[in-house]
């Protein structure tokens, strides 16, 4: 099932739809039983044409301007997620000793943003279905850079605890809505490339910050870092003023006014509108789940694993870390392709054997040069699926539930992955490092099952 080609007439037009998107609706026809009838609360199914309008690319196949620009939105999005969380940890210790912080209190600031992160991915995910992809994601991104400038004015500990919680909702929001605006915007056959390009934004944001952070931190300290976050609030002119909202959003948010009460959609019934849903549903948040506490908890912990087992001092296990790093970013990239390419049940199954492998052979290793290139492979499947969830997830549910499908299986996997390092920690402590990941390795293993027994193939089906 080859995806289709660049070249050839647009879906939809008077000669017919090019040969290779005819054959992939052949093939979606053709699936398993359980993959066609699979399109919870939607109108449309994977044998159905797209309609041109939705296509979100030109008559050559290639993405159109306003898809670029919902792209790049999009990234900037989730770059700023992965900045926000990295500087504030570089800044902890400076912020500690001027507002005489203790340990908990420092401690806190990182678990309250997470907390209101995953409280503005439900509420964001649900206004966004209603309102609209960009002017809510305009919002997020206000919310977030308003009340991180005003943590450069914070005076003790419980002011700077409400700035960095409310603008922990702000940044919530951002990456399903983001997901969801894409999908809606690139071609089928790109999505999810286009999907791995906004998972790399966080790579990116964790690069910035870790280059940037400890040059200007000096210079301008945390509180002009914090004013630095202020910047972000450019951003949303940007998205208000150059980004679309998606033609399939716009039809269907005209079909809704016009429908009586009753039948309008609900959101979150959406995700369980039906068992096979259901299961889907339950499949997804099984694999956000272990992708957070599989992330959190290794890169959390790597580090301390490489000073306390091997000596490494902390410019050299950030160097080595750095290589895992690397390796996560190939990783997402490659996963676009193979999922654009094979489909997404097997690009997942094959990165999730690839880190059941690496994990565990990880914690074998014991020269500097093998840990170099083991974390880097090691990243490659650890977190190269985070560029798979914004095709997937669009995939298995409506326009009308797709952007709070995307922050609520999300966000519940990053609730989840908050105890990653803690699980770590303690099978650390209580037996050593080299146990506890090969414990993060076993997780992975219900990950396949729950692709295997809870997701269905949805390549290239036609969004509702």
């Amino acid at each position: 099932m080859s995806p289709a080609s660049p070249s050839g007439s647009r879906p939809g037009s008077p000669s017919g739809p090019p040969p290779e998107i005819a054959s992939e609706s052949r093939d979606a026809t053709d699936a398993t039983p359980a993959d066609v009838a699979f399109a919870p609360a939607a109108s449309v199914h994977a044998n159905a044409a797209p309609s041109a309008d939705f296509d979100g690319s030109d008559a050559r196949g290639a993405p159109r301007g306003h898809a670029v620009r919902a792209l790049i939105a999009s990234i900037a999005g989730y770059a700023m997620d992965g900045f926000d969380l990295l500087m504030l940890g570089f800044m902890l210790p400076a912020i500690s000793a001027d507002l005489h912080l203790s340990g908990a209190q420092a401690g806190s600031l990182v678990t309250w943003t997470l907390v209101g992160a995953v409280v503005g991915g439900i509420v964001f995910g649900l206004l966004s279905d209603r309102f609209g992809r960009v002017r809510v994601l305009t919002w997020t991104i206000l919310l977030f850079a308003v009340f991180t400038g005003l943590c450069a004015l914070s005076r003790g500990y419980a002011d700077l605890l409400v700035y960095r919680t409310i603008a922990g909702i702000g940044l919530g929001g951002e990456f399903g809505i983001g997901m969801a605006l894409v999908a809606e915007a690139w071609p089928a056959r790109l999505r999810a490339r286009a999907s791995s390009y906004v998972g790399l934004g966080w790579q990116a944001g964790v690069l910035a910050a870790a280059l940037l952070t400890p040059w200007l931190l000096p210079v301008i300290g945390w509180r002009g870092m914090f004013a630095v976050g202020l910047l972000p609030a450019l951003a949303s002119f940007f998205v208000r003023r150059r980004v679309e909202e998606p033609d399939m959003f716009v039809a269907h948010r005209e079909r809704v006014a016009q429908a009586a009460p009753q039948d309008k959609p609900r959101a979150l019934r959406l995700l369980v509108a039906d068992a096979r849903t259901a299961r889907a549903s339950l499949g997804v948040a099984v694999l956000c789940s272990v992708q957070n506490f599989g992330y959190y908890g290794l890169m959390i912990w790597l580090p301390a694993y490489l000073a306390k087992s091997f000596g490494y001092s902390l410019t050299k296990s950030g160097l080595w870390t750095a290589a895992t790093v690397a390796g996560m970013a190939l990783g997402i990239w490659l996963f676009g392709v193979a999922a654009d390419r094979f489909g997404r049940r097997p690009a997942f199954l094959f990165y999730q054997a690839g880190a059941v492998a690496m994990v565990f052979v990880y914690a074998q290793l014991s020269t500097p040069f093998a840990l170099l290139i083991g974390g880097a492979a090691m990243g490659v499947f650890v977190n190269g699926m985070i560029g798979g969830y914004g095709a997937l997830i669009s995939e298995l549910y409506p326009t009308a539930a797709r952007a709070t499908a995307q922050n609520v299986l999300f966000n519940i996997g990053r609730a989840v992955g908050g105890f990653g390092p803690l699980a770590v920690g303690a099978v650390a402590a209580r037996y050593s490092f080299a146990t506890a990941l090969a414990m993060l390795a076993s997780i992975y293993v219900l990950d396949i099952l729950a692709t295997l027994f809870l997701i269905p193939e949805r390549r290239g089906a036609a969004l509702d």
